[in-house]
């Protein structure tokens, strides 16, 4: 059973940061893909970030030029350096590994940014 377990939430002012990291409980140099969502309160869960394996990132347009996701395989952690924070940045962030036939998921950890 593999684990990811999410750290470095908070309450930041708008503008200020914050960076997530997430443990894997195994090696994630066979993980297919890791990356972080988000749910805010009625909405639904979309994708912030995502890296592949070699190292290709995506990002959610709400993001680009502001979030950044990277993934150190040494210390089987991916994090998600975040700057420039806005109140819609608002919502319970989760990490996701995608293996070969299976998706695991992070308990999530709340983000808050007041203005």
């Amino acid at each position: 059973q593999v684990q990811l377990v999410e750290s470095g939430g908070g309450l930041v002012q708008a503008g200020g940061s914050l960076r997530l990291s997430c443990v894997v409980s195994r090696s994630i140099f066979s993980i297919k893909s890791m990356g972080w969502y988000r749910q805010a309160p009625g909405k639904q869960r979309e994708l912030v970030a995502d890296i592949i394996s070699i190292g290709t990132t995506t990002y959610a347009d709400s993001v680009k030029g502001r979030f950044t996701i990277s993934r150190d395989n040494a210390k089987n952690t991916v994090y998600l350096q975040m700057n420039s924070l806005k109140p819609e940045d608002t919502a319970v962030y989760y990490c996701n590994a995608v293996g070969i036939s299976t998706t695991w998921w992070g308990q999530g950890t709340q983000v808050t940014v007041s203005s």
